[in-house]
């Protein structure tokens, strides 16, 4: 540091760059900070004039505010930009006779870093735009600083409008919200702003709904602060669209998609409730009534579904239309209805039996033509200890079996006489609880790609080896099982035993897909996740060789819940497939807005498009397997018979296919054997199983 006259030593400590002009623009003082800046010594510059030292701030601000101190006196501030260096630097000038005095330090770092804040909040403007969803920008006050176009058109829908650019957001939030979605907006949106400086931005989702005089409107609120601003960007969803259909599917998944009466499911609930409340002042309680429609079938096969199912919804009409006040009537599924009946002694029950089964004295009028039906009907009173809503049907559909068995059109009322088929479910129930498990089976039914013929993999098929009743089909016991819940234990073992043997067969060259059914029990014991994975991980069989295989019906249950746990299922790279499509629950919105891989059309469904189109399936089936491929879902064809089958389903472009044509289900030892047969006869199952079901056989 020095100067031309060795003055002026109090100018030392200054932390700032400093030099002195005088008033011809010479340098007269040059500290040590501004030798650094500058890029020039001290002896370079003293007794030069500036101008000529550097002439690239010729003609520029600073030379332009260096000139005005000097001729009024007057302390100047400003930002220079200084490209040479490309840098900016923060510049006060101050009158020091008979020159100035210049201060200045380098802000290059903190002008670019508020560039950047600036352009990205223009980023940021811009980005808001093009958000389809409404949108605004809060400032560090919680006020509304912009609104997309979304939001400024929102204002004039009264479910949405919440405030102008201006107002208080928190304050305009509230109006239409109940108090409790209001308080946890402003709560998540405060926390936003309270976050200290140089955290990570944290983000606040909340879901409400608001309501007008006139409609109510469902919203996803989500709201994250800008990094390196003070400001948080508020987007608005409607999701009124969604929480309708939400609560669409949820009633339907709580009620009969035919009639619109309450489903199995549903009145079971209602039962537990009635039985929970027990016997009334008087000693009454609960009953259950099942009615049999007697024929049903025939009526189905002869007339069309198209007229049974008219009649299935005027049955019911009419069986609402009897009942006493608080009682229910659901469909338990087919032809079979059920009347829960609350305070009844058994004269009770069996009186609204009688009158129950008087609406069917009246044939039921369908598309021009008039149908007689009648019902088998059986009743059930719940003893005063009764806390079982599934004892309390099985009682009465034992009653009801009675009574179609004693000639149809009957009422029967329950007795200890008609429980033997009780007594089986207890001994099911019973022992799959003990040793059952231990007794149980596998059989692999092999699944086959049609445009290869080769075996892609097999479904696991649970028996029962009984000790006294010999190999037990699953029809005979699961039911059960899923009432009690000892589902759940069973498909364990399933998935352990299944993927153990289907990593066997891998390590022997024989790597098969495995496909394994899960019950809708255990969506609602949250268990199927871990269950799954601790069987992967057990078998060190890999995640896409597993595919687990679920009903429309098991979903229907609890579609939210089932959504979750095959999602996280599904990123794990484990399969998914919905089986028996055609014959259970069917909304295909929901059905294919799961994380499904593989769809498994019924052989109900072929044997309907055989029927309708004399032979011409294919071009039936064709729609579904269109639509699944669109979607990406691969589709299998179960049931496959006969050749015509197989001809069906492989001109309605399936994937793959299987069924007893094929191969009949076969304990684990035998399918090594029964593959290598078929990649001994050249690969094809399929050509296999055409040709020899084309041999005629001897007479």
């Amino acid at each position: 540091m020095a100067s031309d006259d060795g003055s002026r030593p109090d100018l030392a400590g200054v932390p700032d760059a400093v030099f002195r002009l005088d008033a011809g623009g010479h340098f007269t003082y040059v500290n040590a900070a501004a030798e650094l800046l500058l890029e020039r010594r001290a002896d370079e510059l003293l007794g030069r004039r500036a101008r000529d030292c550097f002439p690239a701030a010729v003609n520029t601000i600073a030379e332009e505010r260096y000139q005005q101190t000097l001729a009024d006196g007057r302390a100047r501030e400003f930002d220079y930009f200084y490209e040479p260096q490309q840098r900016w630097f923060e510049i006060r000038v101050f009158a020091d006779p008979p020159g100035i005095s210049v201060f200045f330090r380098d802000v290059d770092s903190r002008h670019r870093a508020e560039a950047e804040r600036e352009a990205e909040l223009r980023r940021l403007t811009s980005v808001l735009e093009a958000l389809p969803s409404a949108t605004v920008l809060l400032d560090e006050h919680r006020r509304i600083v912009t609104g997309n176009r979304a939001w400024m058109a929102g204002l004039a829908r009264p479910e949405l409008a919440m405030g102008i650019p201006g107002s208080d957001y928190l304050a305009a939030v509230q109006s239409g919200l109940a108090p409790a979605d209001a308080e946890t907006i402003a709560t998540g949106i405060r926390r936003l702003f309270e976050a200290p400086a140089g955290t990570t931005p944290g983000t606040f989702e909340h879901e409400y709904s608001r309501s007008t005089p006139a409609t109510t409107g469902w919203f996803r609120l989500q709201a994250s602060r800008v990094e390196l601003s003070t400001r948080v960007v508020v987007t608005h969803t409607d999701v009124t669209e969604r929480v309708r259909g939400e609560q669409a599917l949820a009633w339907r998944a709580r009620h009969d998609d035919l009639t619109g009466l309450p489903n199995r499911s549903t009145l079971l609930d209602l039962t537990a409730e009635a039985l929970a409340a027990g016997l009334d002042e008087e000693g009454a309680g609960a009953a259950l009534i099942v009615l049999d429609l007697d024929g049903f079938k025939t009526i189905n096969d002869s007339l069309g579904h198209g007229i049974g199912d008219q009649l299935l919804r005027q049955v019911g009409h009419r069986l609402a239309g009897v009942l006493r006040p608080g009682d229910a009537v659901g469909r338990l599924g087919s032809d079979q209805f059920v009347v829960l009946a609350h305070h009844c002694h058994v004269s009770d029950a069996a009186d609204l039996a009688f009158r129950l089964q008087g609406t069917f004295t009246r044939p039921f009028p369908a598309s021009g033509i008039s149908v007689p039906l009648s019902a088998s009907v059986g009743v059930a009173v719940a003893q005063p200890d009764a806390r079982d809503p599934h004892q309390l049907l099985s009682d009465a559909d034992a009653a009801m079996f009675a009574a179609k068995s004693m000639g149809r059109d009957r009422v029967r009322l329950f007795s200890p006489g008609l429980r033997e088929a009780a007594r089986w479910r207890l001994e099911v129930a019973t022992r799959l609880r003990d040793e059952a498990i231990d007794q149980l089976v596998v059989h692999y039914q092999p699944v086959v790609r049609l445009d290869t013929g080769a075996v892609e993999g097999v479904e696991a098929l649970v028996r029962w080896q009984h000790p006294e009743r010999g190999l037990l089909a699953p029809d005979t016991f699961l039911a059960v099982a899923e009432e009690t819940g000892q589902i759940i234990p069973i498909t364990r073992w399933l998935l352990r035993e299944t993927t153990r043997r289907a990593a066997a067969w891998a390590a022997e060259g024989l790597p098969l897909r495995m496909s394994v059914n899960i019950s809708a029990r255990h969506f609602s014991a949250e268990t199927l996740v871990r269950d799954v994975r601790l069987a992967l991980r057990e078998s060190g069989l890999p995640p896409d060789q597993l595919v687990l295989e679920l009903t429309e019906t098991s979903i229907a249950e609890d579609p939210t819940r089932a959504e979750d746990q095959l999602t996280v299922l599904r990123r794990a790279g484990i399969r998914v497939a919905i089986d028996d499509f055609g014959t259970g629950w069917s909304s295909l919105a929901q059905l294919f807005s799961l994380p499904i891989g593989t769809l498994k059309i019924d052989r109900s469904l072929l044997v309907a498009a055989e029927r309708v189109t004399g032979g011409e399936g294919g071009a039936v089936l064709a729609a579904i397997v269109a639509l699944t491929r669109t979607l990406g879902i691969r589709s299998v064809a179960e049931g496959v018979e006969t050749v015509e089958h197989l001809r069906m389903v492989r001109e309605a472009g399936c994937d793959m296919v299987q069924g007893w044509l094929l191969s009949h289900p076969m304990p684990a030892d035998e399918v090594p054997r029964w593959v290598r047969r078929v990649q001994e006869a050249g690969g094809d199952a399929c050509a296999i199983a055409a040709a020899t079901a084309s041999v005629p056989t001897a007479p």
